[in-house]
């Protein structure tokens, strides 16, 4: 079987200073990072008012994330040791395997701290802007904010990636494991704990303050107003940012592995090369990100995307074709296989299929605008159902999130299979072809991670400028445009999130089936045709395998949005109390306590992370050492499949009843205090934990399955059919993973609203 046996790679003196100069632009797009943050802090910060309610938001963001940092570590310590625990070639690959899943962890939790500190600092800023100087100083302070996280994204890296390809050379591709694992761990329970905070939030603020009392969104008499703008921060800056660093970080990983394989010591430079010209194009994107005057803000951010990602395909293709040869006879020194009879360009092959990554980039930026957009029918037509009241939004917004599942999906699918088809000379160059239009993806990211910070900047911002009341009706108005145009490029973004889960799932779905047939090789020479078929679809434990896989997205995307409902409860019964118990709120002369209901967010987020983080890492355990190899490969298939469909409806739907009740309050269909206004905020407040909980947490979901699934692989073939086979032992470890599920969910599901003492759990009071 071609590509079972694992390639030599000496990365020569030419292919080694090619690393160095990638690590050399790392370091770079680090310093651009530096710059952009140095611009956006030079910026006037606006006036007293704003500064206080935005250091709220900052002391609230900052005492999250100390705590999430806290708990996460323990989760860390644990994996560290399990991780030295699993076999290795070498005990340098395991120590080295380990460390650098500290080291991808630690970058995931820089990104999202950093982007969530530079957010809560620019918010004002942006607000400030507005009401001083106009909108195009605004949204490039904003811009400049995305930008600072999508260099730093980029630069941490491919710097992370180059430093283990110097260090390790042939060992790198097990060392990377580890990397990406400790990136996607960290990422899923920040993004699932930031999630279910900020939309917690969120939803207590809308449902008390909006439906209840008829007070605007960020009116500073609701006492969960601090709470949801501390949420945008630790939500969609820290647990987004991290959750597409670690989008960047295992998609280059598994490009790397297969490419090592496939390609030899030139498979383990050209996935670094093609992130590093997007590094330079990304650049390119945010310098060209200026609005054309009367031009939308979604046009302008849309027309620099085009133009760098247009650039980036063509450099490259160049890139392609200076770097590989014209043959794969050529690769026959390092591939420990002969390559001879193989016919195909490997330049073509490689340069095609980064060009499919960065087109397929596009169509789903092209299709989550359609579906969210306000300009479009599909969300035109939502805020029409919202004459007949929230049932029909609901239904109608549901309608568009299944639709727009479809439509992206045939797009990713069509990427996979157009990659798979091109690389069609042996299986581990198309499944390398697959990694290399993740790769061609990864070009846009710089510009993608700028979009999408972009949104909950401008979003704060707006929350400020409500909450101070020291800005214009003109300022309120540009910024009002850019949420609007932020909570856009956020779904947009979600999409191209998925997309790229999707394609280093499939790579590193190829290099557990890679991993699998060595380690069968290596337990008995004979086994690996006779296991073959153990593979195919129609085994029933392939198909066990498969539901069960989609059985974990369902059930980790249930928990999630049940989490989310607890703790919105628990806000909605803190809110209602102090309008209730509080003199002189609704008139404006009591202030609320704000910092109770952050207190009850933190502490429920916090306790609700653990649970979906158990299943992600526990199921794969449970069902490979339970019921095999060939059954695990059919849960990450599952996985993978109803991951993609689910995460897509999720996000979309979300998007799309969010801007639904933007177009209600821009004066559509009655306008704000509407029976029309409340169907639309319920319609979002269902949307809420779809878009910001569970769809985008999915993301990490599948990758950190896969990931879980390489690294224990071949300890399952060892105790199923090696030399120290002992089922006691496997179906022990099984059970033992199983249980732990069990009893986690159950925990969780006992779990009632976290309220204080002095509130009665049927109380419905209304103020």
């Amino acid at each position: 079987m071609t590509g079972s046996h694992p390639a030599v790679v000496q990365l020569d003196g030419g292919n080694l200073v090619l690393v160095i100069i990638v690590l050399l632009i790392a370091l770079g797009a680090l310093g651009m990072a530096v710059m952009f943050r140095k611009e956006v802090l030079a910026a006037a910060e606006g006036t007293d008012n704003m500064k206080n309610i935005a250091h709220a938001v900052q002391e609230g963001a900052n005492a999250y994330l100390t705590r999430q940092f806290r708990t996460l570590g323990i989760f860390a310590a644990v994996a560290f040791v399990a991780l030295l625990a699993l076999p290795a070639d070498t005990l340098g690959v395991r120590v080295g395997r380990s460390f650098f899943f500290l080291v991808g962890a630690g970058f995931s939790a820089a990104i999202g701290y950093l982007g969530m500190s530079l957010a809560v600092q620019a918010n004002l800023r942006v607000a400030a802007a507005a009401n001083t100087v106009g909108r195009d100083p605004a949204m490039k302070i904003g811009f400049r904010t995305g930008a600072f996280v999508g260099m730093a994204t980029v630069g941490l890296g491919l710097l992370g990636a180059s430093v283990v390809v110097i260090a390790f050379r042939d060992e790198a591709p097990a060392v990377l494991e580890g990397f990406g694992f400790g990136a996607a761990l960290l990422a899923m329970f920040m993004r699932v704990g930031g999630g279910i905070f900020t939309k917690a939030a969120d939803v207590g603020a809308d449902l008390v303050g909006k439906v209840e009392n008829n007070i605007p969104e960020d009116d500073p008499r609701n006492a969960a107003t601090i709470a949801d703008n501390v949420g945008d921060n630790v939500g969609d800056c820290a647990g987004m940012a991290a959750d597409l660093f670690e989008s960047y970080a295992v998609t280059l990983v598994a490009a790397l592995i297969l490419g090592s394989q496939a390609f030899g010591d030139d498979g383990l430079v050209f996935p670094l090369l093609i992130p590093a010209i997007g590094a330079l194009t990304a650049v390119l994107g945010i310098y060209i990100t200026k609005p054309r005057p009367g031009e939308n803000g979604l046009t302008t951010i849309n027309r620099a995307f085009y133009i760098s990602a247009a650039v980036g395909a063509v450099a490259s293709v160049v890139a392609s074709y200076v770097y590989l040869p014209g043959s794969f006879a050529e690769f026959d020194n390092v591939m420990g296989t002969d390559m001879s009879g193989v016919s195909g360009d490997p330049r073509l092959i490689a340069s095609s299929a980064v060009v499919i990554g960065i087109v397929m980039a596009a169509g789903i930026l092209a299709l989550t605008g359609y579906f969210t957009g306000t300009e479009h029918k599909p969300v035109k037509d939502v805020a029409e159902s919202s004459l007949t009241g929230a049932a029909t939004v609901i239904l109608s917004g549901l309608s568009v999130g299944f639709e727009s599942a479809v439509y992206t999906t045939l797009v990713i699918g069509a990427a996979v299979f157009g990659a798979y088809l091109i690389g069609g000379a042996t299986l581990t160059v198309s499944l390398f072809a697959v990694a290399l239009a993740g790769c061609g993806l990864l070009t846009t990211v710089g510009v993608i991670v700028a979009m999408d910070t972009f949104g909950p900047v401008s979003d704060n911002a707006q929350g400020i400028a409500e909450m101070s009341g020291d800005v214009s009706e003109e300022g309120a108005q540009i910024l009002t445009e850019l949420d609007a145009v932020g909570n856009t490029t956020k779904a947009i973004t979600k999409g191209i999130a998925i997309a790229t889960a999707v394609l280093a799932a499939t790579a590193l779905f190829g290099s557990y089936s890679t991993s699998v047939f060595e380690a069968l090789n290596e337990a008995n020479p004979a086994i690996d045709e006779f296991n073959l078929a153990d593979f195919f679809v129609f085994n029933p434990g392939v198909l066990v395998g498969v539901l069960l896989g989609a059985a974990v997205v369902f059930m980790f995307s249930g928990l999630a949005i049940n989490a989310v409902a607890r703790a919105a409860g628990a806000v909605v019964y803190e809110v209602r109390r102090q309008f209730r118990d509080i003199p002189g709120i609704m008139e404006g002369t009591g202030r609320p306590e704000y910092g109770k209901v952050v207190d009850i967010v933190t502490r429920d987020s916090l306790r609700e992370l653990v649970t979906p983080g158990l299943l992600a890492v526990l199921a794969p355990i449970a069902v490979g050492f339970g019921l095999g190899v060939t059954a695990l490969a059919g849960f990450l298939a599952g996985a993978i499949g109803t991951g993609t469909l689910m995460a897509v409806f999720l996000a979309n739907a979300g998007g799309a009843w969010d801007n639904a009740k933007k177009l209600v309050e821009d004066g559509h269909h009655g306008g704000k205090g509407s029976d029309a206004h409340a169907a639309t905020v319920i319609g979002d407040t269902v949307g809420d934990p779809f878009k910001d909980t569970a769809g985008p947490a999915i993301n990490p979901l599948i990758k950190v399955m896969n990931l879980v699934s390489l690294l224990i692989a071949s300890a399952i073939v060892s105790l199923s059919v090696g030399e120290d086979q002992n089922d006691v032992v496997r179906i022990l470890i099984a059970l033992v993973a199983a249980a732990i599920i069990v009893v986690a969910v159950v925990v969780s599901k006992r779990r009632g609203n976290v309220m204080n003492d002095d509130v009665p759990a049927a109380s419905t009071t209304r103020s």
